[in-house]
């Protein structure tokens, strides 16, 4: 009787052991709910596979900032501290998106038109006459925008004669666009894609402005807080997002709000073309 009693009593430890290894399904359950909560948070659409999700904490550069900006007859010169051009971002290999490999590099947007990628700090790009929306900030290698006021620079400008004159501060609320753009390729570049975008004079919160994402027509999010998202399930080929800034539920009467843009994914380079 003894030596049968001590049998079970290990054989019973041994299965507690196993199971306790195990996920239970009440685990499984806690998960899936606050992946579900999660997207309800962003007003995910549940009618389709696209999904909007926070990106990983990326690396800081709390003193990154564009101290001097100029531009003369077509060039122009960025003087920069806590920042380098042409350097791959410290992190870009965990980041699983798309990546330059020519490095960090400024973004600079005319008129919320797509993004012209500059990855040194003197450049050639003209600028045509008249009056203009433009708004540069420092970039990821990744094309993060760095999020900090120091980093970029919002301007409404008049060129003529191939230099700005009675350049203000942009002090309306504006939201410009940045990623996606372009065409993707492969599965790293397509499985993940940045949405990232920049407001001007709106802070995004729950009770604030907020931005509104419609991708494909179809699957609508709203964003209320300012940080890169992945996008993921979107179909091979063409994609197009719409982001509009808006609060109190109404769209914001700003300038070039809101805004569209499409981009490709495609599986392989070999499909360019089809």
């Amino acid at each position: 009787m003894k030596i049968t009693n001590l049998l079970f009593l290990a054989l019973f430890t041994l299965a507690i052991s196993a199971c306790g290894n195990r996920t239970s399904p009440m685990d499984n359950v806690a998960e899936n709910e606050a992946k579900l909560n999660e997207n309800d948070e962003l007003g995910a659409s549940n009618s389709g596979t696209i999904q909007l999700t926070p990106m990983p904490p990326t690396e800081e550069f709390q003193d990154a900032a564009i101290t001097e900006w100029t531009y003369t007859k077509g060039n122009f010169d960025y003087n920069t501290t806590g920042y380098t051009f042409g350097k791959q971002t410290d992190d870009a290999e965990q980041i699983m998106c798309a990546n330059s490999d020519k490095g960090q590099h400024a973004h600079l947007i005319l008129n919320n038109e797509p993004y012209i990628a500059k990855y040194t700090p003197e450049f050639e790009q003209e600028i045509p006459d008249g009056n203009h929306y433009i708004l540069t900030f420092l970039s990821r290698s990744y094309h993060e925008s760095i999020k900090t006021p120091a980093a970029h620079r919002a301007v409404r400008t008049d060129v003529s004669a191939g230099s700005f004159s009675g350049t203000t501060d942009i002090t309306e609320p504006m939201l410009f666009y940045s990623r996606p753009k372009g065409t993707y390729t492969g599965e790293k570049e397509t499985e993940n894609v940045m949405l990232d975008f920049y407001p001007v004079n709106a802070e995004l919160s729950e009770d604030g402005y907020h931005v509104k994402a419609v991708v494909n027509g179809t699957e609508e999010f709203d964003v209320t807080e300012w940080r890169p998202y992945f996008l993921t399930g979107l179909p091979m080929g063409e994609n197009e997002v719409t982001l509009t800034l808006v609060k109190d539920g109404e769209v914001v009467d700003a300038p070039l709000n809101p805004v569209t843009r499409t981009f490709t994914l495609r599986a392989n380079p070999t499909e360019e073309g089809k």
